[in-house]
């Protein structure tokens, strides 16, 4: 027993380590978080609840059947329901009945009812389409940190290894005499500077961990391994469609879940005008019913009660006729709730046309900063280039003796300041196009739209 508990803890050990070690694409973080995430289903709760609203709309159509099953024991004074005279004697009746009713007109309220269920419906679908593309957009988000903070980590490992050379040079020409003491200081506190920007940076990268952990909700893992981080990097093409605003407007307000949920919402509020109207109409309903009894002061001619089953049968009675209900006044209440449902169609739809204008907006955002996010990574590119070479430059200089230490570290530091600025640009250009792709139409998440 004791081998097999081991044995559990070791899989169980190396099952977690394996886990821990998987690499993990864009989409197949998304996938996870999608699948994990437990406020998603808060929203799959009211899509769960707005199906069965919609399903028992149509059943409301069906004719409402009900049995009554009476028992009455009647004492004292009294009315004998055989013969309708008055009576002093305890006796008890059975009573037996069967009925049903439909509504065959009531201004069309059931109709506009289920159109307005599955209106709502629709609009739960999209709101859970919605919460898993913003989830999505989170999950990419902190996606790209974690690439961010790693390309800095390695700029600044590469810096520190630069430092820790120069470090040494020092050392050494102060060993030969050529330099003196308060040289290896210069030299050391750099040294010391790049090691700490490369512990902040390390803590940085382990927060953009954390948070990307946690938008998947993975449990027992402190650390995420990403798949090809530089190829993903640099695969950044040009689109000159994404100048195009109009046409990513057009496209994007056709497929949003955020816009269609609105426009349902809008189409679900004409619905309610529709009902509320419909009380002003006459009710028209169609019953029927079927029931029967057993009296106990029921004789007969020899003064014994009539049996239980020839009651049934003889006191057989059915039921049917027509019932029309038709509205006089109920203190304008009927015209005063049209009015409020009026106001909340004029609510639904300025919500939707604030979502459509907050979309034109932020597709005019992403087109700008697309143009501009291009322009700015071409010349950090081109930047780069000459920083690097005047790097290399000082740096021969300051092996020949030529300048000193603090010339040198502007240099360095010139240069380290260029490729943040160039890998920060290339994760927002990435990020931006992705987006705009997005808004585009393109499937960049493995999320299944609603038709």
């Amino acid at each position: 027993m004791k081998i097999n508990i081991k044995a559990a803890i070791i899989f169980f050990l190396i099952s977690k380590s394996a886990f821990a070690q998987q690499s993990w694409s864009l989409n197949e973080c998304i996938d996870y978080a999608i699948e994990h995430n437990l406020r998603l289903n808060d929203y799959e709760y009211t899509l769960q609840a707005n199906k069965e609203t919609y399903a028992q709309s149509i059943r409301s159509l069906l004719p409402g059947v009900e049995g009554v099953l009476g028992y009455t024991t009647l004492y004292g004074r009294s009315i004998d329901p055989i013969n309708n005279n008055i009576t002093t004697t305890s006796f008890f009746t059975n009573e037996y009945r069967i009925q049903s009713s439909v509504e065959l007109f009531k201004g069309f309220q059931k109709i506009n009812t289920i159109r307005l269920s599955k209106l709502m419906q629709k609009s739960a679908e999209q709101d859970v389409l919605q919460q898993k593309y913003l989830l999505a957009f989170r999950v990419m988000a902190a996606f790209y940190d974690i690439y961010f903070y790693q390309g800095l980590v390695v700029i600044t490992k590469e810096q520190l290894e630069i430092s820790q050379t120069n470090y040494d040079l020092v050392k050494r020409k102060i060993e030969l005499g050529v330099k003196a003491d308060s040289d290896l200081y210069v030299a050391e506190s750099t040294l010391i500077s790049d090691k700490l920007l490369l512990t902040q940076h390390e803590n940085s990268l382990g927060i953009a961990q954390l948070k990307l952990i946690q938008e998947m909700n993975l449990t027992n893992i402190t650390e995420i391994v990403l798949k090809d981080p530089l190829n993903e990097l640099d695969q950044i093409d040009d689109d000159s469609a994404i100048k195009d605003n109009e046409t990513i407007f057009n496209t994007a307000k056709g497929f949003l879940p955020l816009i269609k949920s609105e426009e349902f919402k809008t189409q679900a509020a004409t619905k309610n005008i529709a009902i509320a109207r419909g009380t002003l109409y006459p009710t028209l309903s169609l019953f029927g019913a079927y029931g029967t009894g057993y009296y106990e002061t029921s004789f007969d001619d020899n003064g014994k009660t009539i049996p239980f089953k020839t009651q049934i049968n003889n006191n057989a009675a059915q039921q049917v006729g027509f019932s029309l209900k038709i509205p006089v006044f109920n203190g304008w209440l009927a015209r005063s709730t049209i009015k409020q449902k009026k106001i909340e169609f004029e609510r639904a739809n300025n919500n939707l046309n604030i979502q459509k204008q907050e979309l034109y907006r932020l597709i005019q955002e992403l087109v700008q900063n697309q143009k501009a996010f291009e322009k700015e990574f071409e010349q950090s590119n081109q930047k780069i280039a000459t920083r690097e070479l005047a790097f290399k430059t000082e740096q021969r200089k300051y092996e020949l003796g030529l300048i000193n230490e603090i010339e040198l570290y502007q240099a360095k530091t010139l240069y380290a300041n260029s490729m943040n600025e160039n890998l920060q640009v290339k994760i927002k250009l990435k990020v931006n196009r992705k987006t705009l792709d997005f808004y585009k139409g393109l499937p960049i998440f493995n999320i299944i739209r609603n038709n």
